[in-house]
């Protein structure tokens, strides 16, 4: 048993339990035009792996099966995945309703900045990375020109009508530079909206604020630094029961490239599948058995319940689930 185990067995004697699958995420590669410094995959222009079509088709054969609230791709960088519009597509016509996460640069990449208009026409949500609204701490956390070519996307999709159109939702993501929490959501939206107004005439939807995870190159950086004790400390000390209902893994199930299931896309970063007598291959998909399944964890978790929470959904404590 971990420490965060001992913590949750203290209010839930059965360990942390799913409440269903509201979300499927389906993770289809880490190939990424970028390598940003913070990156709990460890993402870059030099990985390979990318989901096959026969695993997508797998993925489609249980969206027909299930209803599920959301389908959320995610990567990588899911726009330059070469099944990306097919897949899209594909889910949709089953009734699907879907998002799509971006770095927003990769959007810019010629031919991809083409994906814009078939994203626009299928009314597919955005979610798109987006660190800092400065310059200076964008590039510093992406790699260079990232924070300009982030701009250029966002104008082009305002453009589009992303983050103008009630159907065509723009949420934008921010993370900390370092090892702190974010700050309260809410307050920080109000601090982008009026800076992106103001500097770049730029609109979004809404902002999700996401804590980092001491994973891949982040927890690197925290080992290289003597920052790790002191780091995971911050957010055991941190932890907030009141964010264990919003828990994205008790509303979610996560799909790797490969086919293999994981209850979230941390433990997926870690290789720590689905477990406790539920199937942990999308060929294997059963609802009964994973809609009440047990969570795996571990003491990245605390990552998670710390201070509003942290999920694919932002805070916690700030938001609704989704």
């Amino acid at each position: 048993m971990n420490d965060f185990d001992a913590r949750i067995t203290e209010i839930f004697p059965e360990g942390l339990q799913s409440q269903g699958i509201e979300i499927l995420q389906v993770n289809i590669g880490r190939y990424c035009n970028l390598a940003c410094a913070h990156c709990h995959l460890e993402c870059s222009p030099g990985r390979t792996e990318i989901m096959s079509w026969a695993t997508m088709e797998k993925i489609l054969a249980l969206a027909e099966k299930n209803t599920f609230r959301l389908v959320d791709i995610t990567g990588g960088s899911p726009e330059l995945h070469p099944e990306i519009t097919r897949f899209i597509s594909a889910l949709q016509e089953k009734e699907q309703k879907v998002q799509m996460r971006t770095n927003l640069t990769a959007l810019m990449e010629s031919p991809e900045k083409e994906i814009i208009p078939f994203l626009r026409k299928r009314k597919v949500g955005l979610v798109g990375s987006l660190p800092c609204y400065l310059e200076e701490n964008v590039n510093a956390q992406r790699g260079p020109d990232v924070h300009r070519r982030s701009i250029a996307a966002l104008r082009l999709l305002n453009e589009a009508g992303y983050g103008i159109e009630n159907e065509l939702p723009l949420t934008l993501v921010y993370n900390p530079g370092g090892p702190f929490l974010p700050p309260d959501q809410s307050v920080l939206e109000d601090a982008y909206r009026q800076e992106l107004r103001a500097r770049f005439d730029i609109s979004f939807s809404k902002l999700i604020a996401l804590t980092n995870l001491p994973l891949g190159r982040f927890r690197r950086r925290l080992e290289q630094n003597g920052e790790m004790e002191n780091y995971l400390a911050m957010l055991t000390t941190a932890f907030n029961p009141a964010t264990i209902d919003g828990l994205m893994c008790r509303h979610q199930i996560s799909i790797d490239w490969d086919g293999t299931m994981y209850d979230c896309d941390f433990n997926l970063a870690l290789g720590m599948m689905v477990n406790h007598g539920a199937p942990d291959r999308v060929e294997d998909f059963d609802s009964d058995l994973l809609r009440e399944r047990r969570i795996v964890t571990g003491v990245h978790c605390f990552g998670c319940t710390a201070g509003a929470g942290s999920s694919c959904s932002g805070s916690l404590l700030s938001c609704s689930q989704g």
